[in-house]
């Protein structure tokens, strides 16, 4: 449901033809939509099937039964089923001790046949309302519990390396296709996929994450489509699960290469029609949500070995948006850096103004096989050591490296391994360029331009 809410959805369940039809016609003018139930057995299958906003039922089903216990165990039946459902009891066999058992049984309210036309909508309309206020609480809690987060990384992209993307995020963005985002681990995936639900005509709606690589076979369809109490031991309540917190928004399926081929398949019939049921239910439920994944894998390797649905990969992968790894991206090191100082300081409340320049050659010079997430940490810890107003090199706890990802040089193309010296050469002195130069066997004027040249 994206747009404005749809019309209420009524069923009317009683054992006459002409009363259920009286209350279709009274609410179809009413501007209700309803369905209608002559006997508890098709109540409990609309109820399981559909998802209703409410209930106007009868007490007895059987002729000469005036009791009304068939209602009451209907009644019990119900409120296992969903707590949340507004009952509203009608019955021409009213009595204050009967009226008393029905509340106690989970009703809402209690009308007397035959009734009055105001009061009955009067009491519909209110009980409508309550109930998907309290189904909009149960999502709201949800999503408090699933999404609260500290705030929202920005993204970063000076570096020509990131043109590319800026450039799929601003195009791609705010259409609906789905998106699958690649890149080496600690690359952004997470931010990118932010950036783009920002940009998305759903903004305004959910951004809901799992990491589906951290789900196992017992939990994973609960995980995504939520259960209903009593499904299984643990099941102690009705859970929502991720595709009704997007309703509307955007999924964030992060490591998606990492779930199983029987995952996959149940994955595969929601992302092909929408459908889905919660454990223990048999009620389809449908969700309107577009889908962002992320891998570090590459998955038409992945397909071509059996580990991966080629169908799956079509559905996840109408456009792709490759990350490249903070190595290749060296004029985003410092910009993030600072980000990250900004942010751990002011968590940490500790009143910093910067780098020294050691610090900032060093972070150069360092390969970052963590990329993204790696700078942060190292940042985090130069805050959390550093001793005057400024972060130095020794505060960030990098160990040096041969080489970009570790590799030795000699297995490095010619330009990595210039790139390389010129790290080390400026972290060798501090950041000094002409001392740096005249160690390399440069001129000044000759470092700066290779320094440009690898966005150093």
């Amino acid at each position: 449901m994206t747009g404005s809410s749809p019309r209420p959805l009524i069923l009317i369940a009683d054992d006459q033809r002409e009363i259920r039809e009286a209350l279709r016609l009274l609410l179809k003018g009413e501007g209700y939509d309803t369905e209608t139930a002559a006997s508890p057995a098709e109540v409990i299958q609309a109820v399981t099937s559909r998802e209703l906003d409410a209930v106007l039922m009868d007490l007895n089903y059987t002729r000469d039964t005036t009791s009304g216990q068939e209602g009451l165990d209907l009644l019990a039946r119900l409120r296992a089923l969903d707590e949340s459902l507004p009952v509203i009891v009608i019955t021409a066999w009213a009595s204050v001790s009967l009226a008393v058992e029905v509340m106690r049984q989970g009703a809402r309210d209690f009308v007397e046949k035959p009734w009055d036309n105001t009061r009955l909508l009067s009491i519909l309309r209110t009980q409508v309302e309550l109930g998907r206020a309290l189904r909009r609480g149960e999502r709201l809690e949800a999503e408090n519990e699933l999404l609260r987060q500290e705030g929202h990384p920005t993204l970063v992209a000076q570096s020509p390396e990131m043109r590319p993307v800026l450039e799929l995020i601003d195009r791609v963005g705010p259409s609906e296709a789905n998106v699958l985002i690649t890149g080496e681990n600690g690359t952004g995936k997470g931010v990118v996929a932010r950036a783009l639900h920002a940009v998305s005509s759903r903004a305004s709606r959910p951004l809901v994450t799992v990491n589906t690589g951290g789900l196992s076979e017992t939990i994973f369809e609960s995980e995504l489509f939520g259960h209903v109490r009593g499904a299984f031991t643990d099941a102690k309540a009705d859970r929502v699960g991720r595709f009704e917190l997007a309703d509307g928004g955007t999924l964030f399926l992060d490591e998606i290469a990492n779930i199983s081929l029987s995952q996959q398949a149940r994955l595969l019939r929601v992302l092909e029609t929408g459908e889905f049921e919660r454990v223990g239910s048999s009620r389809t439920r449908r969700a309107d949500v577009r889908i962002l994944s992320a891998t570090n894998a590459n998955l038409a390797d992945e397909v071509a070995a059996g580990r991966f649905r080629r169908d799956l990969l079509f559905r996840l992968n109408t456009v792709e948006i490759p990350l490249p790894p903070l190595r290749s991206r060296r004029a985003d090191v410092v910009p993030l850096a600072e980000l990250f100082l900004a942010e751990h300081a002011r968590r940490y409340r500790k009143p910093l103004r910067g780098f020294e320049e050691g610090a900032l050659a060093a972070l150069l010079a360092h390969p970052w096989p963590g990329n993204v997430r790696e700078l942060s940490h190292a940042v985090e810890r130069g805050v959390l050591m550093a001793a005057g107003d400024r972060v130095r090199s020794r505060d960030l706890g990098l160990q040096p490296a041969a080489a970009p990802g570790g590799s030795v040089l000699e297995d490095l193309p010619l330009e990595d391994v210039e790139r390389v010296l010129i790290q080390k050469a400026l972290a060798r002195y501090g950041g000094n360029v002409s001392q740096a130069a005249h160690a390399l066997g440069l001129s000044r004027s000759a470092l700066y331009r290779r320094l440009e040249k690898h966005g150093l």
